[in-house]
């Protein structure tokens, strides 16, 4: 299966939990994007001793897992792409909904 996951919050507890998700399902052999929308782009910046979002970061890539984050919400936040999540566009969301067979949004 195909999933699409879009997060657009920045709240530790829901992000770690979508990524968890995430992780999960690569290591069951799915197929995993995540797209990143409004306070979604802070993603790397989520620090939080309960919720180790990094941590789940760093798993979900290890796994082969895709971030794609909205170059608008980025700019307006004054941010760059980077090599994690790199600046992505409208024409990327919508492609990513397509090509899925799934998707979930946290936000």
């Amino acid at each position: 299966m195909k999933l699409g996951i879009i997060i657009s919050t920045n709240e530790p507890e829901t992000v770690w939990n979508a990524l968890r998700l995430c992780v999960t399902a690569l290591k069951n052999k799915h197929k995993t994007k995540i797209f990143l929308l409004g306070k979604g782009v802070e993603l790397e910046e989520i620090k939080n001793k309960k919720f180790n979002v990094k941590e789940q970061i760093d798993l979900f890539i290890e796994n082969k897992g895709e971030i794609l984050a909205c170059g608008t919400c980025l700019k307006s936040r004054g941010k760059k792409g980077s090599s994690i999540c790199p600046i992505s566009t409208m024409g990327d969301l919508l492609k990513l909904v397509k090509e899925s067979d799934k998707i979930l949004t946290f936000g």
